[in-house]
This record gives structure tokens, C-alpha cells and sequence, in this order.
């Protein structure tokens, strides 16, 4: 599948780290709609799960389709523990992106978005999508790559401008190189730096030229849609316009930074998409944030919309990723009406606003974490003051940030969200003379209104999500 305009209504949205799981995304396009896997960290999401001891065997079954001779078995050998590491004993790490990694390292990466895409297309025809950070943009070339070779229909990309993203998508479709321009903070050496994958380089002979997936940018801003559509480099298929209520990152409010009284950004009327002018760019687009209520599919398509992008409703689903504990705990509360979400100014090393859920049974909620930044997805390409390029992430301990350069200001409130979203999903890691890792659950405002949803249920699957959702009932009427 190429063509946007093909793409069924319902988009369930792409929430990382392993949330929007294979699981997950399966279950939604086996019954029509575009199911969606998140690509952040898969490489660390697919160790943890083999050295965890790959229940159910899954994962092996996806790796012996992986294309490339030699890597699965290779990654195997360095991962893999047979019924599971013993309990207390850490995770062992793959290693820390950098601008120029080895073949292995890229490979370790395709094999994990391969996996994930692979597992989610298993037993039906329907449609499977991959949604990338574009601000992690180490590891995105062989993310696409390793998805294509499973054969994703539809990439999302967010969290940035995606300009470069089209033509990486036709590159890679024919097995040719493709170059991202990296982002350095600084005054960037000359040349100019660029990230590189050239396919040639893992296959002895290249293989058939592969589908092109059709590609949807999550925007927050008409002026950005224009922007994409007119000069992107190759083919815009569509668009996500999400709204400040979604959950995980949010665009910064357009202006001069106000807060209400809470401490939260403020949204005003610029930071509305004025949809008559999506409109006029002729492309399908879907409607995110807010969006998870009867009803709002069809004000969607009566606004212009293709559909909807949903994905706090199907955060808390059977299917999905988040760990059991976590879900059972969230849903009571929902349920007692006792849950908030806090849109956080300081959480995310990125700077961007960061939706966190707040609830009293909340595992992390008293819990002291030491700074640390082992897993490196969020760090910030920076020149060292020796004038080569170097990483820093406002989460990492104060004394090694300012010695990169950066401001101490800039990590006050900073929480590591890679270690902290690993453990929502069941992987936290051990450390000594430590608890284990906490989490840090997100979600969108849709959140605090889901017990309408619930209707006294404790637990309820995908397709109770998108039977709802397709209902013809007037959101106005789910409060």
C-alpha cells in the first residue's frame, strides 16, 4: 500500500517505548484500521525481551525471516538467555548510538524494527504503519530500512520537521543510499555533517526493489503541513494534526511562554491549525488529540478529515504494551475519578512540554532516581569545546552536562524518559544498591474522561476501542 487516501479511518497512534506494541498494532489492522508500531529504542525493546528469555518464542520466529544473512544468529548469540535472565541480574546494554557506528550496530537496529513490523503484519492483509521521533534521528535510516524490509505501508514521523524523510523512503525502496543532514548543536563543523546508509553495504547482491510505504507527517501547525507538502524532498502522502491535549511530547506553544496556574503551557489561538488551509493542499489528513470519544470520527470527517489518530484508548488495552500492574492500577483510579495529566514544562530533556500521568498508587511517585543517561536516545549532538562533535542530555549528571557545554539551568526537572519508559512496559532496569527503575506513564487528557469509556469494565481489548470509536454517538454526550 502507497497511497494515503487508501489508509482506513482510524489510526491508532504510535506510543513508545513498546506501548503501541506488535501485539497492539496487529490486533487494530486485523480488523480494519491502520495498526501502528513505535519504532523509539526497538533495538533496546528487542535485547530486553531475549535476554528476558523471548516468551512464546516470537521474536525467533520473526528473526529467522530476517533477509539479511548472518545477523540474527549473531544477535542471538550476544542477547539471547534461554528462559530468562535471573531476577535482580541488569540488562546488558547495546551500545550508544554515535554519528558513525559499525555495521553490526546498524544491523542490530534493522533487525528490531524488521521484528516488530514483521510480527504486527503476521495473519491478515490489513495495513501496519511505524511511527519514528524525528528529533532521535540516529538510528532512523536503519529503523526505515529494517521496516521496509518487513514491509510497512505507512510511516509517522513527529516530534520535528521530516523534510528529508520522504526521499530516504524512495531511496530505500530501491535499495539506494540515503543521507539525513544531522543536526549538531553549535556552530557545525565544515562540511556539514550527515547521517548515511547505503544498503549495498549489508547484502552481497541487492535484492528486489521494495514497496514504498505512503508517509504521514504529525504536524501541530498549517504553516507546517504548507511547508512539507510544497518543499519536502519527495512525496508527502498525508498528514496527523495533532493537538496539545495528545499525549507523550507536544509541540511548544507558538509566542511568548505563559503558564497557567498549575505551572502548564498555555495554548492560544495560534497554536490552532486552520484546517481550510490543510484543506487546500489536496492531501488526506487525520485528527489527533482529543480525539478518542464517540462521535469524534465523524465531526472529523465532517471538518475534512480522512479520519482520526487515537491512542490513549488503546494505551490501556489488552493488547498494548504498558505492564499489567501499571494498567490495573491506572484503570481503578480512572475509574474513582482520582487520575491527572500534567503537561510538564521541565520533564523531557528535549525541552519539548511532556504529558505525565499523575495518580496516587503512582510506583515512581516517591522514588529518588540518580541522573544517569546510559541509553542515549535523547541525547543532544553538540560541538565540545574541543571543537569535535560530542552528545549531552539534560538528564545526565549536572557536572558531566555543564562540562559538555551546556547550561545547568537546562536540567533542572529533567527526567530520563528512555530508562523511565522502559520500565512502563515491564523492562525497567536493576541497579545496585538501588529500587529498580521507576516508571513515568503518559498519556493524553482523554485519560481523565475514559471512565465514561469504562462503563464499570476493569479491563477491555482493541476491539472494544475501535467499536467504540466508529459508534455514531455525539462526543458531546461521553463528557
Amino acid at each position: 500500500m502507497s497511497e494515503a487516501r487508501d489508509l482506513p479511518p482510524i489510526i491508532q497512534g504510535g506510543m513508545g517505548i513498546g506501548v503501541s506494541n506488535w501485539r497492539l498494532a496487529r490486533a487494530v489492522s486485523r480488523l480494519g484500521q491502520l495498526g501502528v508500531v513505535s519504532g523509539t529504542a526497538l533495538d533496546s525493546v528487542l535485547v530486553r525481551r531475549l535476554q528476558d528469555g523471548d516468551p512464546g518464542g516470537h521474536l525467533r520466529r520473526a528473526m529467522e525471516q530476517f533477509p539479511i544473512p548472518g545477523v540474527a544468529a549473531a544477535v542471538l548469540r550476544r542477547y539471547f538467555i534461554p528462559g530468562g535472565k535471573s531476577p535482580g541480574t541488569p540488562y546488558k546494554l547495546v551500545p550508544v548510538y554515535r554519528h558513525a557506528v559499525s555495521r553490526a550496530r546498524e544491523q542490530l537496529t534493522m533487525l528490531a524494527n524488521f521484528v516488530e513490523v514483521h510480527l504486527a503484519r503476521e495473519g491478515h492483509s490489513g495495513p501496519v504503519g511505524i511511527n519514528l521521533l524525528t528529533k532521535i534521528q540516529l538510528p532512523t535510516l536503519a529503523s526505515l530500512y529494517g521496516a521496509m524490509l518487513a514491509g510497512v505501508d505507512c510511516v509517522l514521523m513527529g516530534a520535528g520537521i521530516p523534510r528529508e524523510i520522504p526521499a530516504v523512503l524512495d531511496a530505500f525502496a530501491e535499495h539506494r543510499p540515503a543521507t539525513l543532514r544531522f543536526e549538531v548543536e553549535g556552530v557545525a563543523p565544515e562540511p556539514a555533517p550527515f547521517l548515511r546508509l547505503d544498503p549495498d553495504e549489508h547484502w552481497s547482491r541487492s535484492p528486489a526493489p521494495l514497496p514504498r510505504p505512503a508517509f504521514l507527517p504529525i504536524i501541530a501547525s498549517d504553516s507546517l503541513a504548507t511547508v512539507l507538502a510544497r518543499k519536502a524532498r519527495g512525496r508527502v502522502d498525508g498528514f496527523v494534526i495533532e493537538g496539545p491535549t495528545a499525549g507523550g511530547h507536544n509541540a511548544p506553544p507558538r509566542g511568548e511562554p505563559r503558564f497557567n496556574p498549575r505551572g502548564e503551557p498555555l495554548y492560544g489561538e495560534r497554536d490552532v491549525v486552520d484546517l481550510a488551509r490543510v484543506r487546500e493542499l489536496g492531501l488526506p489528513f487525520w485528527l489527533a488529540g482529543g480525539t478518542g470519544r464517540a462521535g469524534c470520527l465523524w465531526e472529523a470527517q465532517q471538518a475534512g478529515a480522512a479520519g482520526i489518530q487515537v491512542g490513549t484508548l488503546f494505551a490501556y488495552c489488552d493488547e498494548s504494551g504498558l505492564s499489567d500492574d501499571l494498567k490495573d492500577s491506572i484503570l481503578k483510579y480512572v475509574a474513582r475519578g482520582e487520575v491527572d495529566v500534567f503537561t510538564d514544562p521541565l520533564a523531557s530533556p528535549t525541552g519539548y512540554p511532556f504529558k505525565v500521568v499523575r495518580w496516587k498508587a503512582d510506583p515512581g511517585r516517591t522514588t529518588i532516581r540518580e541522573r544517569i543517561c546510559d541509553l542515549g536516545y535523547l541525547r543532544v549532538p553538540c560541538i565540545s569545546p574541543d571543537g569535535t562533535i560530542g552528545y549531552r542530555c539534560a538528564s545526565e549528571p549536572v557536572a558531566a552536562y555543564v562540562e559538555k557545554g551546556g547550561k545547568e539551568s537546562d536540567t533542572v526537572g529533567r527526567r530520563c524518559l528512555c530508562n523511565a519508559l522502559l520500565a512502563n512496559i515491564g523492562h525497567p532496569q536493576e541497579r545496585a544498591g538501588q529500587a529498580q527503575e521507576p516508571p513515568l506513564l503518559t498519556s493524553g487528557d482523554d485519560l481523565m474522561s475514559l471512565s465514561a469509556f469504562l462503563a464499570g469494565r476493569s479491563r477491555y481489548s482493541a476491539a472494544d476501542v475501535i467499536a467504540y470509536l466508529l459508534s455514531p454517538e455525539p462526543a458531546g454526550q461521553t463528557g
